[in-house]
């Protein structure tokens, strides 16, 4: 929840007392300043904030009336009587934000937060692979954009794409657009993974033995990727107590090599019940800092050289023009949405 905003004194101390040893008491002077006019605007304007996990610690920690997951956040926004939506996350966030909650205005801060993993895919790759592989079903990542969604049978999130590729009960998928979470999920199954082939030739050859298969796609998170297992053994030789934590989106082998792997929430919530005193987390640096903000009888290591420039896009300043502007609005199309909504909804009616 966002914190008092009575005054920007207020406003001030009350960052100050999450934040400091985290942030320079010089910048969370400055961003309390800007923190208390935008609890401002949001009241004039009846808006909401929502603050995905991975935005800056002055940020996540001021401003936002929800904090979590993606599609989380989405849904908490849908439920809420108010006109505008201000998504500090990236735009395929925002379109989610839109497909629950057509009614409603939508805004996200940056028109540059992209994903690398959303643009790895468009919606007439997903049509190529439906008449390539007919029949099998379609499971998107619910990082993709509306009009990807829309071509999908059904959604799935970090933390529940087990669960939902088990759900379909087919011998074949095709799981689109992360190759590591592919590989995540097949190590769960006992699935094994293969890519579309471009040579028309060799299709009949990878079509005789489908069974037990998941179809990926070439898709990765230029952030996730970059984490190795030197990486986990460098940590391990230096701090033999750490609990290493995972995202779905690093690739098998780091994930197999740490002690738990989960959404962001998840490890979130792993960190809290856990009793361990020192953790790393292998996902967005800004995470970490806003766990340890949470957790001060907690140790979180940092592998910080690793932001996403996406989310770094994503600035209280930006955050409070656009509401005052009333800019970068998200609009998806109505027969997307709809078609969209229905994978969405598919996943929500699984868990």
């Amino acid at each position: 929840m966002p914190i008092s905003d009575d005054s920007i004194d207020a406003t001030f101390a009350r960052m100050f007392e999450k934040l400091q040893g985290i942030v320079p008491e010089a910048e969370i002077r400055y961003k309390a300043e800007l923190a208390f006019e935008i609890n401002q605007l949001k009241r004039e304007k009846n808006a909401i904030i929502l603050g995905h996990n991975y935005m800056e610690p002055a940020l996540y920690h001021s401003v936002p009336d929800f904090v979590g997951d993606s599609l989380e956040l989405s849904r908490k926004a849908a439920s809420t009587d108010k006109d505008i939506i201000v998504f500090c996350g990236v735009r395929f966030m925002g379109e989610t934000a839109k497909i629950l909650s057509p009614g409603k205005t939508v805004l996200v801060p940056s028109p540059k937060a992209g994903c690398s993993l959303a643009e790895s895919l468009t919606a007439e790759d997903v049509r190529n692979l439906k008449k390539q592989y007919p029949g099998v079903p379609v499971v998107s990542y619910v990082n993709t954009y509306a009009d990807v969604k829309a071509e999908s049978d059904i959604c799935c999130t970090s933390g529940n794409s087990t669960a939902v590729v088990e759900s379909l009960d087919t011998d074949t998928i095709i799981f689109l657009p992360d190759e590591y979470m592919a590989g995540n999920i097949a190590r769960e199954t006992g699935m094994k993974v293969i890519f579309p082939i471009k040579n028309p030739r060799e299709l009949g050859k990878q079509h005789k033995d489908l069974q037990y298969t998941i179809i990926g796609w070439r898709g990765r998170c230029e952030v996730h990727e970059q984490f190795t297992v030197d990486d986990i053994k460098n940590v391990r030789k230096q701090f033999p107590d750490a609990v290493i934590l995972a995202h779905p989106e690093c690739s098998p082998a780091v994930v197999q090599a740490s002690d738990f792997s989960g959404s962001t929430s998840a490890m979130i919530k792993y960190v809290q019940e856990n009793r361990a005193e020192r953790y790393l987390l292998l996902t967005e640096c800004s995470m970490g800092d806003n766990i340890a903000a949470e957790n001060r009888a907690k140790e979180m290591l940092r592998l910080c050289s690793i932001r996403c420039p996406h989310m770094n896009e994503i600035t209280l300043e930006m955050t409070r023009d656009a509401l005052l502007k009333n800019q970068f609005q998200i609009e998806v199309p109505e027969d997307i949405r709809i078609k969209a909504k229905k994978a969405v909804d598919r996943m929500l009616a699984i868990g």
